[in-house]
């Protein structure tokens, strides 16, 4: 793109352009942008507003990259590389002593604490450590100030939800955090779609339909398809896909089909079984099943689970999964508020007393309390773990010593008992002395990467002028687009008008079509992990244009602020029917990696190959049961 078109797309507009490396933030210099690269030399909030005193001790209020920003994974490699695989930790080195030492902050590692503490009593000293410089693991809050508001988006997990049912554990802690989730309907913001007539589009680009075109509507309706650049054939096999078809699978029995299905892709059985001409599957190319699999990677029998199209005429005789019916519920910040809410019940004087759904969105978290020593229970920032050894052979350890970085210098701790709620892909090089066999089978997932971007607009007419609130790009980079207008809740303001300031957030799971679906989640990694934020900006800015431009948009004038929230090593692997062998759920390569070794039990989704809060959660309290019946207490 040319310097002309980058200044036309606001490239040199002053909102807060950074990476991060070891916590402080970097400019990015451009040809283009001396301008920007001046405001990046300090942090600051949408529309240049100076924040540099509070954004440096309110990691939310950071903006530009986030995520796994660089320095937050800068010892994965060595610790990959064997760098630290012989560091022991002397008595000299070792300042600091606890009951159990937590590594990981996300939610499984926050309620492996608050399991611990029920089981054996508040007088228990914990030490949690995360290498990022905020808790939550993908439960992220981004925060904005801008024109004297608040404005609340967020960058990864985002909901109380589940395809499976909740475990009573996690229910109950749900309940114990004082969320009640029936009560999400009174927090919607629910007539703002109807109000100004907004709904579902999808946007064709011109690289893989011919021309850029917005249409708004249903594709189950036939009218739709009439709007769309479409050849006449492929017009036709989308209408009859989307509407009630035959039988593709004639003489087979419900279970011949399922077994069937089940052995093909989503993308396959479109093209060969209901015969889809292929210059209509670029309609499909952003589509696919759980865990971001695309149309090449989902099994066609999970595409039909999900009722995408194609399938009705099958009787399938599936089963009806159980949802739990909060499936839908998120606050503002995602499960952000989740992750708040156990740090409130850890951690005296991090948050006002007796936080509740009805407050936490609003209350102010003192970060400058996490690690204080008068506290029984201390989280530790920006301090990733590089080295767990037992203190002689596992069985018979006394103790664990664990080496983590933290300002550049080596520190250590001592600790009775470990749990190991990170990423579980790095446990054998943390503890290489783990069995060959465990070793292999924490190997074998590839964390799914992820993209969770919000944009701060100043005002969001052109959505209203083109009456559009969620955008279907199936050929884009962000395949998905809406518009977050917020839930009001506990002193939190959703938005009411389009004049008013509003979030955009914008999703993408990078990968590589036409490769087995773990070697798509690798080249998915590495196109993030070689990507600086600019190189997001100009993507979301150049989509936005062609997008809403129709619609009066200006990248310009109308964005105010953007954080990228990236995350190479994202969610969860789940399992297959295309990608994983078919066994016994005890030779599950997650439940192999998972297995206690001595004093160090592991948590975390990984652990449970499922990418879900609630699956943290139970991770979690199995991590915790495994300690307390080596204690003798279960």
């Amino acid at each position: 793109m040319s310097t002309a078109n980058e200044r036309e797309l606001g490239m040199d507009r002053p909102i807060a352009r950074r990476d991060f490396l070891n916590g402080v933030a970097i400019g990015i210099a451009t040809g283009v942008s001396a301008l920007a690269s001046a405001q990046a030399q300090s942090t600051t909030t949408a529309g240049g507003e100076s924040a540099d005193g509070e954004s440096a001790n309110y990691p939310p209020l950071r903006a530009g990259l986030r995520g796994n920003y660089p320095a937050s994974i800068a010892e994965f490699d060595p610790i990959r590389q064997g760098k630290y695989a012989q560091t022991k930790l002397s008595d000299a080195e070792v300042q600091e002593e606890y009951d159990l030492v937590i590594v990981g902050g996300g939610i499984s590692g926050l309620s492996a604490a608050y399991f611990y503490r029920a089981a054996l009593g508040p007088d228990q000293r914990i030490l949690i450590l995360d290498n990022h410089d905020d808790f939550g693991g993908h439960a992220k809050r981004n925060e904005f100030h801008y024109q004297g508001k608040t404005f609340i988006g967020f960058g990864g997990t985002m909901g109380i939800e589940t395809p499976y049912p909740y475990s009573y554990c996690a229910k109950s802690l749900i309940r114990e955090l004082g969320v009640d989730v029936p009560r999400y309907s009174e927090f919607l913001n629910h007539d703002l779609e109807k109000k100004y007539g907004l709904g579902a589009s999808t946007f064709f680009d011109k690289e893989h339909f011919g021309e850029d075109r917005l249409v708004k509507g249903n594709p189950r309706l036939p009218q739709f398809f009439a709007k769309a650049p479409l050849s006449e054939a492929a017009r036709k096999d989308l209408i009859r896909l989307h509407g009630k078809n035959p039988d593709y699978m004639p003489g087979m029995s419900p279970h011949e089909k399922r077994a069937k299905l089940a052995k093909m892709s989503y993308q396959d059985y479109l093209l060969n079984v209901a015969k889809m001409r292929p210059d209509a599957l670029p309609f499909f190319i952003g589509a696919g099943g759980r865990n971001n699999k695309r149309v090449d990677t989902t099994p066609a029998l999970e595409a039909a689970e999900h009722g995408l199209v194609g399938f009705n005429g099958l009787n399938l005789e599936l089963e009806q999964e159980f949802n739990e019916g909060s499936y839908l519920f998120h606050f503002p910040d995602g499960n952000a508020s989740i992750a708040r809410l156990l740090v409130g019940k850890l951690i005296p004087g991090a948050l006002p007393d007796k936080q509740s759904m009805d407050t936490i969105v609003a209350a102010r978290l003192a970060y400058d309390k996490l690690d204080n020593p008068s506290s029984k229970t201390r989280i530790r920032l920006s301090s990733p773990v590089v080295r767990v050894v037992h203190e002689g052979t596992p069985e018979r350890s006394a103790g664990v010593r664990i080496a983590y970085r933290n300002g550049g210098k080596m520190c250590g701790v001592r600790s009775r008992y470990c749990i190991l709620a990170c990423y579980n892909a790095l446990i054998p090089s943390l503890m290489p002395e783990i069995p060959a066999r465990q070793k292999e089978a924490l190997g074998y997932p590839v964390k799914v990467p992820m993209l969770y971007t919000n944009v701060l607009l100043k005002k969001w007419t052109a959505f209203q002028t083109l009456g559009v609130s969620r955008i279907s790009a199936p050929g884009m980079y962000h395949p998905n687009a809406m518009l977050d207008a917020g839930t009001t809740v506990g002193g939190y303001q959703g938005v009411t008008t389009p004049e008013e300031p509003i979030l955009v957030h914008l999703t993408a799971s990078p990968n590589k079509p036409g490769l087995p679906r773990k070697e798509q989640n690798r080249a998915g990694q590495q196109e993030l992990l070689s990507m600086t934020f600019e190189n997001f900006e100009l993507k979301i800015r150049e989509q936005l244009t062609r997008m809403l431009s129709p619609g009066g948009f200006d990248p310009a004038e109308d964005i105010a602020a953007i954080t990228v929230n990236r995350w190479p090593y994202g969610y969860a692997y789940t399992y297959d029917t295309l990608a994983d062998p078919d066994v016994p759920p005890e030779q599950r390569p997650h439940v192999i990696g998972r297995q206690r070794l001595g004093r160090v039990a592991i948590a975390n989704s990984d652990a449970g190959a499922a990418a879900f809060t609630n699956q943290a959660i139970d991770e979690a309290n199995r991590a915790v049961q495994e300690l307390l019946l080596v204690q003798g207490l279960t």
